[in-house]
Order: C-alpha cells, then structure tokens, then sequence
C-alpha cells in the first residue's frame, strides 16, 4: 500500500512524496448511538485504514487525489478559500480539516498534494470518511510542525465533520482512530472525555466483519433525525431532572421519568440510549473479568434495541446478524455504525469462522438477492508515518 501511494503521488505530481502516512478505520464492539447522547462507547482502531502519500506545494493550492475515485482526477481548491462544494464528492473531507485547522489558528500557509487509498469498504460503516479526515489532519500536523496532539485531532476532525460537511456525529469515530492501540479497544465517555484502554482478549475467537453492501450517505439518512429525537426527549426529561445527558440516567431512574418524555416514539429512541450506555458500562465490566459470553449476550441485547427501539438496522443487518445468532461458535453480533446499512460485528470461535462466513452469506444472498463481504480484522494502532 505504501509503495503503491508513493508511486501514484510520483506519477501525478512529477516529484517524491515528503513521506507516507496510514490511518485505520474503526469498528465499534458495542456502545451504539450512544456518542452524542453522552454515554460510553468501546470502539477499537483496525488494521485496515487509509494510506496517503503527502507533501506540501508553494502553490497555495490543494491538490486531492483518490485511488478509489480515479475517475475524478485531482481535485483542486485554494487553501485560503474552502468551502464545500458538492461536485468535489469525497475531497470535502480533507478541505473541511484544513479548513477547520485554519479557523482554529493552525498555520497551513502552503499548499498540499496529497494521494489517499483505503481499504476500507466505501460506505461501509467502518469510518472511511473520518479515517481520511483523522488522516489529513496528521499530515498537516507532520508537515507544517503544528502542536496538535491526537485529543485535539479527534475534537477538531468531529468539528470538520458537523459544520463543514453537515452530519451531526458525535465524536466517537474521530477518537477510536486517532486514539487506536493495537489489541486494545477504547471505553470512552463521550461527555467528558474519560478514557481507558481495555485489553481484547478473545481466547480463540476472532472479530468478524460482515458489509451488508447496502449503500448509505450519513447525511441524507435518518442520521440527524435520530439525534434531534433524542435532543428534544431530553429537553422533556430536564424540565424536572437536574441531568446533561441521557447518559446520566440508570435504567431504573429512565423508568420512573419516561412518562415526562410524553411521546412513544421519543421514548423508545431515549430508551435506548439510556440502556445501550448501561450495556456498554457491563459489557466492559464483563471484558475485564474474563467472562466473554456476557459480553456476547449484551452484544446481542444491543443489536435487539438498535432493531426496536433506535430502529437504525433494517432488512440486510437483520438478516446478517440474525443468521450470525444461528451459527455454531456465534458468541455475540450485532450491527455496528450508524445503521442503514453498513456493517455487523461478530465474535466467532477461529474453527467456525469458515462455516459462519459460509452459511451467513449464502442466507443473506438468498433473502437479499446480492452477497455481502466478509472480514477478518485485526485491532491495530491509531495513525502514523510509514
């Protein structure tokens, strides 16, 4: 990958690279929504991510290349002057980093040619888009010798993402990536912050991706209708709690204060982010003592809230992850991201997995009509120069 990026970044732009870099995607093992309602989160960096081969360019100009989007060519747009611009397609990302580095006082006074490829499923749900934002910010940070440490990437990398492209996400992705560890995932408090690196220790097991190939845009999916729905159930629920957040709230004080909320469906999508934030606290309880096949089972419960309640999965991640509960060696899946589509995380026994793949994807070609791809990931660290 590295060698290919270097290659390409020669071929366009006629000059060697300053050095290549790498950010992995995520995956989130369960904490589902539960971002930008100020609960906890266990998201995990993978081994799998986006390459860039960088330099910077006295032009004043930033010149963005795709090797997943060749046919675009080089996109082009003056650093003094960014803005969004849909013909620009995936390009927006990294405009809207150097943008909002700028607006925040970063130096970026050159201009940057930049070749990205990720191996990433596009539209996946495992982060490709805040990888290559994670990514340019690095490479900003490296080339121009700015103070940025990876906290700050992650705040300011969420920010490029909520007001430069428009989509509402909290900043669990931007953390996972910037924050990775290799074998660790990250229990994070998306309200304050407060992190810890939790060892993985599958005993035998291994994490299982399954892309439903289901096509999905975050900002034209129900995405911030969601969020709104949970912002508007907690403005009813503050009117006589003294509470931030939805996280803020156990299972049984939701219980006995849902009837403020005053409408079901505000309450179910409040429910759930009340009891997957719970689910997460136990599930990496459960993690620290060894006891895997709890984990498991909140893994599931997860997905059941995300079908009922959040109502974020629809037909393909039900029909993955409801075929996943039926293999042999299954000890928990459940749909990961933000749901319509994307992707579903299993934990499946090392001697099943060729049966689980086997079995769950001749089901879901059967009942969907087209086949989903299957991955065995690794958890790897966050970003880097090659």
């Amino acid at each position: 990958m590295k060698e290919a990026v270097l290659s390409k970044y020669r071929e366009l732009f006629g000059k060697e690279a300053s050095s290549a870099f790498f950010a992995p995607g995520r995956v989130n093992l369960i904490g589902e929504h539960t971002d930008y309602n100020g609960g906890h989160v266990f998201p995990c960096a993978l081994t799998i991510g986006t390459y860039a081969a960088a330099g910077k360019n006295p032009d004043g100009v930033l010149r963005l290349y795709s090797m997943n989007f060749e046919t675009l060519g080089v996109i082009e747009a003056p650093v003094a002057d960014l803005v969004y611009d849909k013909k620009d397609d995936w390009a927006n990302y990294p405009k809207g980093v150097i943008r909002t580095l700028k607006n925040h006082g970063y130096t970026v006074n050159e201009g940057m040619d930049i070749v990205y490829y990720g191996n990433i499923p596009n539209s996946s749900g495992l982060s490709s888009s805040a990888s290559i934002e994670v990514l340019t910010a690095f490479i900003a940070g490296t080339l121009f010798g700015l103070d940025l440490d990876l906290v700050e990437i992650s705040k300011l990398t969420q920010e490029a993402e909520n007001r430069f492209i428009g989509v509402n996400c909290g900043i669990m992705d931007q953390f996972a990536i910037a924050m990775g560890k290799k074998d660790h995932a990250i229990f994070l408090d998306t309200a304050t912050l407060d992190y810890e690196y939790a060892p993985i220790r599958l005993e035998g097991c291994k994490i299982v991706i399954a892309c439903s190939n289901k096509k999905r845009g975050l900002g034209d999916s129900k995405y911030n209708e969601r969020r709104q729905e949970c912002e508007e159930a907690l403005a009813a629920l503050r009117k006589e709690l003294p509470i931030r957040t939805l996280g803020d709230l156990t299972e049984e004080e939701f219980e006995a204060n849902r009837h403020l909320i005053g409408d079901p469906v505000k309450e179910r999508r409040a429910k759930h982010a009340v009891y997957e934030n719970q689910r997460t606290i136990h599930a990496v309880q459960a993690l620290k003592e060894g006891n895997l096949r709890l984990f498991g089972e909140l893994m599931n419960a997860s997905h059941v809230s995300l079908r009922d309640d959040y109502e974020v999965t629809g037909i393909e991640l039900d029909t993955l992850v409801e075929n996943s509960w039926k293999q042999e060696g299954v000890i928990g899946s459940r749909m990961t991201g933000a749901g319509f589509g994307g992707c579903t995380v299993s934990i499946v026994q090392e001697d099943q997995i060729d049966t689980f793949i086997r079995n769950v994807g001749e089901a879901y070609l059967s009942r969907i009509g087209y086949a989903a791809d299957f991955y065995v990931v690794e958890i790897g660290d966050g970003p880097a120069v090659l």
